[in-house]
């Protein structure tokens, strides 16, 4: 029963209110801010656990009336019942949406990245528009963006671009973008009209703290390089650019996009320690798919998610099987239809779960 879990959100909520007073925690800005999150969010969830614990009185005392005797009491009350009954259905509803596990990371910062994949300069071409839709869709949301590679081709095509996104949900709203997405348009170059189908990928991983992720330093082999490409006075000039490997898992990120060698450092830092966190992440979340059904939002990346066809403007997200005839708008940053749609599927996922 609802009612049941009670005793133990009102011994967290005293919990989290005595560590908000204790002046070691309120020196830590980043910390102290995620505690008054999450007091914030279960005073929420304990209002509606109140406002449902006194209907199901009322529904208690309803009842018991009508095994009374007195009619004219009884046929009030009976009207008064049914309204109540609706009411206590809705706050079921709505509690075990708010009693769904949260991720923590939901609320951070992201790490975007795009790749051109299939289709050669077409692909580039489609990358460059994902990238300006994701702008866009920043703007927005008020949010901070910030490349930390961007890596152009000839005639306005972009290989591959890693944006760090800041700001409030950013990573639990971005993270229904991760997968292949597919283009299929006439190319300016195809004289005959044919429609050419390309693909980009898009990885939206959650930006990863020092406490996060542990790297040890040992584990890391640290290159320098010459810059190469558009970038200033320094490319070809000076060592700045970064190559860092892990030495365990493989994994290497570079960076050349600042001037500086420490900044390329501390932008290539932040990527691997998204990718390492991203890989822990996706080793669980493969564990717990094998137990039930795959949410939304965590699928394989190497998985087709959307379609955008120009000649038809249609957009089509091939998770829930939407298809909105607003391309333009989409492709401009206009993505809110569609992540509401995503959301309101992976809470349905989710209660089924439970």
């Amino acid at each position: 029963m609802l009612l049941d879990k009670l005793p133990d959100l009102k011994v967290k909520f005293k919990e989290l209110e005595g560590q908000l007073s204790d002046p070691e925690l309120m020196a830590n800005n980043r910390k102290y801010a995620k505690i008054a999150r999450e007091h914030n969010e279960l005073s929420h969830v304990l209002e509606v656990f109140h406002s449902y614990e006194e209907l199901m009185t009322s529904i208690e005392e309803g009842e018991s009336i009508l095994q009374g005797n007195d009619d004219e009491l009884k046929e009030i009350v009976r009207e008064e019942l049914d309204d109540s009954i609706a009411e206590k259905a809705k706050l079921e509803d709505d509690l075990k949406i708010l009693l769904i596990p949260k991720d923590p990371l939901d609320q951070g910062a992201a790490i975007l990245e795009i790749r051109a994949g299939a289709g050669g300069d077409e692909a580039a071409l489609f990358a460059s528009d994902l990238v300006r839709m994701y702008l866009r869709y920043t703007e927005t949301n008020n949010w901070k963006s910030e490349f930390i590679t961007l890596n152009e081709l000839g005639g306005g095509g972009t290989k591959e671009a890693i944006i760090q996104v800041t700001g409030e949900n950013a990573y639990g709203t971005l993270k229904f973008e991760s997968g292949v997405h597919r283009v299929q348009r006439i190319p300016q170059t195809e004289s005959s009209g044919r429609i050419h189908t390309s693909a980009a990928t898009v990885a939206v991983l959650p930006e990863a703290e020092e406490v996060d992720v542990e790297i040890n330093n040992a584990d890391l082999r640290i290159d320098t390089f010459r810059a190469s490409g558009a970038g200033g006075q320094h490319v070809n000039k000076t060592e700045s650019a970064i190559r860092i490997t892990h030495i365990p898992t493989g994994l290497v990120v570079s960076c050349q996009d600042e001037t500086s060698q420490h900044k390329n450092k501390d932008k290539a830092m932040k990527v691997l320690r998204a990718r390492m966190l991203a890989a822990e992440r996706e080793k669980h979340d493969s564990q717990v798919a094998a137990m039930r059904k795959t949410l939304v939002s965590t699928g394989d990346r190497s998985a087709k998610i959307r379609t955008y066809n120009y000649p038809q403007g249609r957009v089509t997200d091939h998770r829930i099987n939407l298809t909105l005839y607003r391309l333009e708008e989409i492709t401009n940053g206009d993505l809110s239809e569609l992540h509401e749609k995503l959301v309101a599927a992976e809470m349905v996922n989710r209660l089924e779960s439970l």
